[in-house]
């Protein structure tokens, strides 16, 4: 949906008008009208409301959709940390604070930028998510596999999709776990009051993170955490809901905590099934600087009594 557009509801429209749009606009998600409804661009009779408004017979809506943000992709001489290429697939060491992909905010400097300047890409995931089978946080750092064409990354989505591929992942939380290890199985879904935020729901998606302890200090401890699932903010919100929420993470984490720019998370180990071969492919990455020099310290400063 590109133009404005004026109604006039009549009986067939008298529940909450973000379900009530949903069902009119097709096209267009229920989460996108909540977000267009929070930001003033629907109004009733004249004025904003919120998603939860019922709308009476007779109201006037007047939906005037955002404007989208024009990104123009191009490649960029930006180095990469490339842990194995071959002809169908790259595995990619990405740094804390590279985000994988442009999008309305971040148009550019990206990992998709840096690797289209390196490589050919598949195309499965539209113009500005090629070869982008999975994702990372910006701040999260580690390891993600790229697919070079289709035939690859039909292959690589479809291993996801049955969750025989591997992704382990350090990470640094607030606490200290008593159990050496455990499953977290809690469905995720957008938040209720914060949009911006992935919580806990349930009517969310199915979820899981199992995670072992690693090394406790006095007040944190260190994990790894396999993924079963690949939500978004999975190990974020989940490690969050059991209380132990991982250390320097602005959105999900407490306002006192460690140093740094960003959630302590690393992408450490990778595996799945060459597309091409069929050949089991395991990959592993060391924690970057930032991340060991704070569990060094941790070591000298925080330890257990």
């Amino acid at each position: 949906m590109t133009d404005k557009l004026n109604l006039t509801t009549d009986s067939s429209m008298t529940g909450r008008i973000d379900k009530e749009l949903a069902h009119h606009l097709t096209d267009i998600s229920r989460s996108q009208l909540q977000k267009w409804i929070e930001d003033g661009n629907v109004t009733v009779n004249g004025a904003t409301v919120k998603p939860k408004y019922k709308l009476t017979v007779g109201d006037e809506v007047v939906v005037e959709p955002e404007k989208p943000q024009k990104i123009d992709l191009e490649p960029e001489d930006i180095p990469l940390d490339i842990v194995y290429e071959d002809d169908d697939v790259i595995v990619v060491n990405k740094p804390q604070g590279m985000v994988v992909h442009p999008a309305p905010g971040h148009p550019n400097h990206t990992l998709v930028n840096a690797l289209l300047y390196h490589s050919p890409l598949s195309t499965i995931n539209g113009e500005f998510r090629p070869g982008i089978v999975h994702r990372i946080d910006k701040d999260t750092s580690g390891l993600l596999m790229v697919a070079k064409n289709d035939r690859a990354h039909r292959s690589l989505a479809a291993q996801l999709k049955a969750k025989t591929n591997q992704r382990e992942y350090v990470a640094l939380v607030h606490g200290v776990i008593k159990e050496e290890r455990g499953t977290i199985d809690a469905p995720l879904g957008r938040s209720k009051k914060d949009r911006k935020k992935q919580a806990v729901v349930e009517d969310g998606r199915h979820a899981v993170t199992h995670f072992k302890v690693l090394e406790r200090f006095a007040h944190y401890t260190l994990v790894s955490c396999k993924l079963e699932t690949g939500r978004t903010h999975q190990i974020r919100v989940h490690m969050k809901y059991v209380g132990h929420p991982l250390a320097g993470d602005p959105l999900y984490g407490p306002r006192k905590t460690l140093p740094g720019n960003g959630q302590y998370l690393h992408a450490r180990l990778l595996g799945f099934k060459h597309p091409r071969t069929g050949e089991q492919m395991t990959f592993t990455s060391e924690l970057p600087d930032y991340f060991q020099k704070m569990i060094d310290h941790l070591e000298k400063t925080d330890r257990p009594s």
